[in-house]
């Protein structure tokens, strides 16, 4: 065990999935020709004024709910001053003093499968930056102001998580919640979803926090954990050899795997923040609030209690499923056409997501609908295809969504299961081979096999095996 404690703290960004701007009626889609959503509003022109987006209100408060947070009652904007050349008005509107919602929790599972409660110091709403283009090999940076002005939520926790493993918990848990809200898509590769991290370390035991280092840059979930993990122990190499941790903002290189030094304290900025003189206080009437806690849907956790408790699922599988809301969704519509949710589980677990990732696709791009799935899985347990033959089946139907038993039949793949066929290959075998049906009387079981495996040649594979090794039972006088 290391003697020192890894303490950290989380900033995830996460952009509103609105039809429009946060302050402004500009378009929010993304890939559009760049600076083709933009107007005097996001662009900052003297004498624009902001309106508030009530959609991304809304889904503001939506979110501080289903993290357990307290709505403040009177809610402000503030200016957020800074110069950067994605920000054409040299401010951000954003939420200072008076967040829309403070103190909130989320619990997640740590190693030894206990649970831990992350506090969540605040969430408020803010308007996103534009996006510099840097082109390799030029001399000048581009700037698109698309991305200016659509509606940012901050999500900030307290510094309570422990290590990179329970920073990846903590966020792949939030980003279920936040899919199960359908606030956003949180798309990283998109810039719909990131995250900042704010690291230090200090001798185990100690209360007083070490050095703080934030971390930027990071795309993936996978990234923000090997970046907490490089932090950590360059950190502690520094303490070791009885340096000094710098306070300054460090950014991750995914190529080299490695953190690097943006800027330090000294050249930090201060913000001067001050109320934004265009958008009047107002207060959050408590029955919106109502509405609000009244229409959040079933959030994962309270989903992955029912599927375990009505499904009979293990905890682990519902948790497969659980994970998006798309997955359990398409679970669910399965569940009402077929009884074996288990093996409806399998499959999903199995088959389905092999698909989707191998084609890197959502579930919803898949052109198997769930009634195609359910009435596969009835074609199997009615012997009309074999195991494999339904994996074929699925294969194909994944690919164009035709009707299952329609692939069935234009293949050939239909299973044998008429017992008089089966019987009188059966006998044919046993004439054929009785060498073998002689070893089996003698107790060598695994003839039997043998004499399987001769009735699905005959049959071209066809055969039902099952059928096939219950009826060789019988005539051999085997149990």
């Amino acid at each position: 065990m290391s003697a020192y404690e890894t303490v950290i703290g989380l900033e995830v960004h996460l952009q509103l999935a609105t039809n429009t701007k946060a302050f402004c009626g500009c378009s929010t889609k993304f890939g559009a020709e760049p600076n083709s959503h933009a107007c005097p509003v996001c662009l900052g022109f003297p004498g624009s004024l902001p309106v508030l987006n009530e959609q991304a209100f809304l889904f503001s408060v939506k979110v501080a709910l289903a993290l357990d947070c307290k709505i403040q009652g009177l809610v402000k904007f503030d200016r957020k001053n800074y110069y950067y050349p994605d920000l054409p008005k040299n401010f951000q509107i954003s939420q200072y003093d008076m967040p829309l919602s403070y103190n909130g929790s989320l619990e997640i599972t740590v190693k030894d499968k206990t649970r831990k409660r992350i506090r969540i110091k605040r969430v408020h709403l803010e308007e996103d930056a534009g996006k510099l283009i840097h082109p390799e090999g030029k001399p000048y940076s581009l700037v698109d102001y698309n991305r200016s002005g659509i509606p940012l939520l901050e999500i900030v926790t307290e510094p309570d998580i422990n290590s990179p493993d329970e920073a990846y918990e903590y966020l792949t848990k939030l980003k279920s919640i936040l899919e199960y809200l359908r606030v956003s898509d949180c798309d990283m590769e998109k810039g719909s979803l990131r995250c900042d991290a704010n690291i230090s370390i200090r001798p185990r035991g100690a209360n007083k926090l070490g050095t703080k280092v934030e971390l930027k840059n990071m795309n993936t979930f996978k990234g923000v954990r090997s970046a907490l993990e490089y932090e950590a122990k360059r950190q502690e190499s520094i303490l070791e050899d009885k340096g000094e941790i710098a306070q300054e903002t460090r950014l991750w290189n995914a190529e080299k795997q490695i953190t690097t030094s943006m800027r330090t304290k000294e050249e930090a900025q201060d913000y001067r923040y001050f109320p934004e003189p265009d958008l009047v206080p107002f207060v959050v009437d408590k029955d919106l609030i109502r509405q609000a806690r009244e229409s959040l849907p079933e959030l994962p956790e309270a989903k992955l209690n029912r599927f375990v408790k009505d499904f009979g699922l293990s905890e682990y599988d519902a948790g497969v499923l659980i994970s998006q809301i798309d997955i359990a969704d398409y679970f669910e519509e399965c569940a009402k056409g077929y009884p074996n949710r288990k093996t409806i589980s399998n499959w999903i677990t199995g088959e389905v997501m092999a698909v989707l990732n191998d084609k890197f696709i959502g579930i919803k791009d898949l052109k198997l609908l769930p009634r195609g799935l359910t009435e596969l899985l009835k074609m199997i347990d009615e012997g009309a295809v074999s195991g494999k033959m339904a994996k074929a089946i699925f294969a194909e139907a994944a690919e164009t969504g035709a009707d299952p038993k329609e692939i069935a039949e234009k293949r050939g793949l239909s299973q044998i299961s008429d017992r008089k066929l089966i019987e009188e290959m059966a006998e044919r075998v046993i004439k054929r081979e009785m060498k073998t049906v002689n070893d089996y009387r003698a107790g060598k079981s695994n003839a039997l096999a043998f004499l399987i495996g001769q009735i699905m040649k005959e049959s071209r594979g066809k055969a039902n095996p099952a059928l096939a090794s219950e009826i060789l039972k019988s005539k051999l006088g085997g149990g």
